[in-house]
């Protein structure tokens, strides 16, 4: 009897290792990347991107849903009328967007469709 019970607590034991183990490996990391490294050469980013940069002072247009996502080089258009806007999202603080790169008419857009800000505690002084 205590042969069969260690044989069953050790195929659950290896049963649990290899769900993990799948977890792992099925898992995608993605790249977050600046702003300024993206539009260095956007070709090479068209599509699916996760990039971070600042919105622009003065740049949220709510009527047409758009800002200006700011570096320290470049600078892009963000279209976020499929994007829900979180807690934070004002202009000057630092955001990470998902969504598609765009080459529209020789410019670049970013499409969003997730926005995310850091921790409100991180801008209060």
């Amino acid at each position: 009897m205590a042969g069969t019970r260690a044989s069953r607590l050790g195929l659950v034991a290896v049963c649990m290792a290899v769900l993990v183990a799948l977890m792992f490996i099925s898992v995608d990391p993605e790249t977050q990347y600046y702003i300024d490294e993206v539009m260095d050469s956007p070709q090479d980013y068209e599509g699916d991107v996760h990039m971070r940069g600042q919105v622009g002072p003065g740049t949220i247009d709510s009527a047409t849903y758009s800002f200006i996502l700011i570096g320290i080089e470049h600078s892009l258009s963000v279209d976020y009328s499929g994007a829900a806007i979180p807690d934070g999202f004002e202009e000057g603080h630092t955001i990470a967007i998902k969504g598609q790169l765009m080459n529209t008419d020789a410019s670049w857009i970013l499409v969003a469709n997730e926005i995310q800000t850091g921790c409100p505690s991180k801008y209060s002084e």
